[in-house]
Parts: C-alpha cells; sequence; structure tokens
C-alpha cells in the first residue's frame, strides 16, 4: 500500500513542476524573461541570447541565480545550469565573485 501512495506522491510532484514550470518567477525574471532565455539555455543547440534575453538579465538577481548552479531545479524545467551561468556574461552583465 505505501508503494502506491508513494506512485501517487511523486505523479503529483510532476505534475506540479510541469504546470509550475508554465508561470514561474525565478530570480526576479518572470515568465516573459524566462521564455526569451530558453533557448540559449537548452540543449542540444543552445544559441546566442536575443536582446530580449538580456534585458531580462539585467533585472534579474544574478547572485540568486549563482545559487541554482548545482540544483535539479533548473534541469526539471528544460534549464541547463552551466549554459544559463554563461549567459550573463554574453549580455555583458558581471556575475558576482563568488559565483
Amino acid at each position: 500500500m505505501a508503494t502506491g501512495k508513494l506512485v501517487v506522491l511523486m505523479m503529483i510532484m510532476v505534475a506540479l513542476i510541469v504546470e509550475g514550470s508554465r508561470a514561474i518567477t525565478l530570480c526576479d525574471m518572470n515568465d516573459d524573461g524566462l521564455e526569451a532565455c530558453k533557448p540559449s539555455v537548452t540543449q542540444p543547440n543552445p544559441v546566442d541570447p536575443s536582446p530580449e534575453c538580456c534585458e531580462a538579465l539585467k533585472g534579474a538577481n544574478l547572485t540568486c541565480l549563482c545559487g541554482y548552479k548545482n540544483s535539479l531545479l533548473l534541469p526539471s524545467i528544460g534549464i541547463d545550469p552551466a549554459l544559463a551561468l554563461a549567459l550573463p556574461p554574453k549580455c555583458k552583465l558581471e556575475m558576482p565573485p563568488d559565483c
């Protein structure tokens, strides 16, 4: 019986992650900003960040972004953490020194 409850719990968690990824705010970037940057942080063929992506990054909390470099959250919503951390320099923004 415990296995069945665990499966149901996992299905609910996956549904929440999928639904949550549609309208999230991450490090002060809203859904539009995340969407603008998604082609630059998604494997297998990331592209250079668009002007819209760089504009969104200007308002982002880059210290917060550094906190996600080893997190499982970004990959769960289709974002490669290494590519995400490489975006600010590509947009001529300085990353925090301890990142």
